[in-house]
């Protein structure tokens, strides 16, 4: 792959901390007992990826692989709220698939330009003043702040292309991109010239126009990652439309026939529904053959009896380029909008160690219950859920949480507090 185009990377997102909550009173001269003032911490920052259009690579992923977002403040004396963590935002290329790298699965596709919030930055803390009450008007207590999301995900990039060209290396795909577009490959008279996909915007007519892309040479043995084919068959996932270069000349010594077949088996074995995508098959070098036309028509008799459209063209001579524009500008026409992929990511439920100690303290009738797993479990919780409310007290039972309060004088009515959540104990 070249040192230049990167289209696929892990990296690591942390959403920023919570700020804590404060403990302080209001003191003021000529006020008298002026009560708990203090104020909550500030949210955490959050990962938003945004569509950057004139990003075209992952490479500025290649050497910086953590981001974090800012943390946010602690509270403050006199009702001070801490200011929120800074947002991170990371800028991808259109058409970029985030992934989870355990379990591989899409969480969002970069296609549509929306942003996407991949980690949430943890709440920020109460302070004191939410503790106070009639019978408590000394809280001297606050709440710490919820820590953000974090996650290993693999960036992934897949070209958005209405036609991608396919065909062994040195067919002509880079001649031909370079003839109907304005785009500038890399062209020449050996193998890989093209180590990584090219766009060119083809103009059919006014108001009419398609992208293309010229994808690196597929050989035989791609699907499963000999030559570049394996690296780059992925740019062609969301094109629409395959066109399919078969060198007829026989300058390569190779059968045209056989390069055909060769081919759609590498795309049969990459992916069965990239097999099924329509395909115009195109035998190029036809200004080469002379009089001997036999490899031109075995091959135009073996892909027609297949259902595939056959045209002849020679890209270094424009001959039959723009009849090719024209055919693929008329199925793109009936032909749905290029696909999206649609998320089917399941956050997992949090790993608990329900062994690790919980600090139970109380002040009055307020109970304090904190703790590593708990607080991990708090923060991945949906309570306006009823089947996650359910979740969360089964995991209080059977950790045995609410039979300790109980055997340190829990009563009912008491308010329990565990981070952000509070709630009155029924017995």
């Amino acid at each position: 792959m070249a040192a230049s185009f990167v289209d696929k990377v892990r990296i690591s997102i942390h959403a920023g901390k919570g700020g804590d909550g404060a403990v302080a009173f209001h003191r003021e001269k000529y006020v008298a007992a002026g009560g708990p003032d203090g104020g909550d911490g500030g949210r955490g920052g959050d990962i938003i990826f945004v569509v950057d259009d004139n990003m075209s690579t992952l490479m500025d992923f290649r050497y910086k692989r953590k981001y974090v977002a800012g943390n946010g403040a602690n509270g403050q004396g006199k009702r001070c709220y801490g200011k929120d963590g800074e947002t991170l935002y990371i800028r991808v290329p259109r058409g970029t698939l985030i992934r989870d790298t355990e379990s591989n699965a899409i969480m969002h596709d970069m296609s549509t330009g929306e942003n996407y919030v991949a980690a949430k930055g943890g709440r920020g803390g109460w302070g004191n003043m939410h503790f106070a009450t009639p019978t408590r008007q000394v809280p001297r207590f606050a709440k710490p702040g919820l820590p953000g999301e974090s996650h290993d995900i693999t960036l992934e990039l897949k070209l958005l292309a209405d036609v991608g060209l396919v065909g062994f290396p040195n067919v002509g795909k880079s001649t031909l991109l370079s003839v109907v577009s304005k785009a500038h490959p890399k062209i020449a008279n050996y193998h890989f010239t093209t180590l990584f996909p090219n766009l060119g915007v083809v103009y059919v007519d006014e108001g009419s126009s398609f992208v293309m892309a010229d994808i690196p040479g597929i050989i035989e043995g791609a699907s499963e990652g000999a030559g570049l084919g394996h690296d780059f068959l992925r740019h062609i996932d969301r094109c629409r439309l395959l066109v399919h270069l078969v060198d007829v000349s026989g300058s390569e010594g190779r059968d045209p026939v056989e390069d055909f077949d060769t081919i759609n088996t590498e795309l049969r074995e990459y992916s069965e529904a990239l097999s099924q995508r329509p395909q115009i098959v195109v035998a190029n070098k036809c200004d080469l053959l002379g009089e001997n036309r036999e490899n031109l028509e075995r091959l135009r008799s073996h892909v027609e009896g297949l259902g595939y459209e056959f045209l002849e063209m020679s890209a270094v001579t424009h001959a039959g380029t723009r009849a090719l524009v024209q055919s693929c500008a008329g199925k793109l026409a009936q032909l749905p909008p290029i696909s999206t992929f649609e998320a089917d990511y399941v956050p997992p439920e949090p790993v608990l160690d329900t062994s690790e100690d919980l600090r139970i303290e109380h002040f009055d009738d307020m109970w304090i219950v904190e703790g590593p797993w708990l607080q991990r479990l708090v923060a991945t919780v949906n309570f306006s859920d009823y089947e996650s409310r359910m979740y969360f007290d089964r995991i209080l039972r059977e950790a045995g949480v609410f039979q300790r309060m109980e055997e340190m004088g829990v009563r009912d009515g008491d308010t329990v507090s565990m981070y952000d959540l509070m709630f009155e104990y029924k017995e």
